[in-house]
């Protein structure tokens, strides 16, 4: 595996390419161009606010406690974030499918393939911190958030995010050119995936619930749970995982990394020869 980060970081120019390329690619016909990945979680975040915040605002701030009053960025931060999850997801899936010719006529590690999937998504994620940091600016001029040390907690919440999607990325883009019902059934996770990690809720919902203990242990398992307690530790340093979470987050998100990366190099011989 270091031998092929290694090799990896030698072709980072190959890299930079592709991801130029795929985001002119997809917004070539666009009018609006990157605005589209603003445009779509600040869409998102105004139907969940209506919903949460002012249709069942009392149950609602009954859990989020500092953050109630300052619902709506607490909503945005765990959208963008999400975005970028679910968009890297989704396109990684078919990395491998989708650029066959590439693939198999380019001297260049398979994996920068899905890795710039994910590199592509993260560039639109950080075009969307000046708005995240706006917003916070105006609840901060009105006493709603204190950010400070906090801050720190964002680049944390990206590194170990670009690693557990780096991981995924690899994973799920050689078994889709293997089984082709990788990329269906992924539509159904990252589904589960938004509603099961806490994203437009505070994870003290989930901690207070009735849910059996052996349930709440094994939504905590998931990685996610963990980052995007980081994302909302940004501006509400109470969401700061503890010691507990916070290991189970980075642990988990190395170990699908390793296994990415490894299932992705087995496979390899097999996925070239499909493809």
């Amino acid at each position: 595996m270091t031998s092929g980060v290694a090799t990896l970081w030698s072709h980072r120019n190959s890299l930079r390419i592709l991801v130029r390329r795929d985001l002119a690619v997809k917004y070539q016909q666009s009018v609006l161009g990157y605005v589209w990945s603003l445009i779509e979680p600040l869409g998102m975040g105004a139907i969940y606010w209506f919903v949460f915040g002012v249709l069942y605002s009392r149950d609602t701030g009954r859990h989020l406690g500092e953050a109630a009053e300052s619902y709506p960025l607490f909503l945005i931060t765990g959208i963008f974030a999400w975005m970028w999850t679910s968009s890297a997801l989704s396109e990684a899936t078919n990395a491998l499918t989708g650029q066959s010719r590439l693939i198999t006529t380019m001297n260049v590690p398979r994996q920068i393939f899905p890795i710039g999937r994910v590199t592509g998504r993260f560039a639109e994620y950080a075009a969307g911190l000046p708005i995240l940091a706006a917003v916070a600016l105006a609840y901060a001029l009105h006493g709603r958030v204190h950010p400070g040390w906090s801050l720190l907690a964002l680049p944390l919440a990206v590194a170990v995010q670009g690693v557990l999607l780096i991981g995924l990325a690899l994973l799920l883009s050689a078994f889709n050119v293997l089984m082709r019902d990788v990329e269906r059934v992924m539509r159904l996770v990252i589904r589960v995936l938004f509603y099961a990690t806490p994203i437009i809720y505070p994870l003290s919902l989930v901690r207070d619930s009735d849910l059996p203990g052996w349930l709440k242990i094994a939504y905590e398992v998931n990685p996610l749970v963990g980052i995007f307690q980081l994302h909302h530790a940004i501006w509400y340093p109470d969401e700061f995982p503890d010691a507990r979470l916070l290991a189970t987050t980075v642990a988990g998100s190395v170990l699908v990394l390793v296994v990415g990366w490894w299932s992705f190099r087995r496979l390899e011989p097999a996925v070239l020869k499909e493809l």
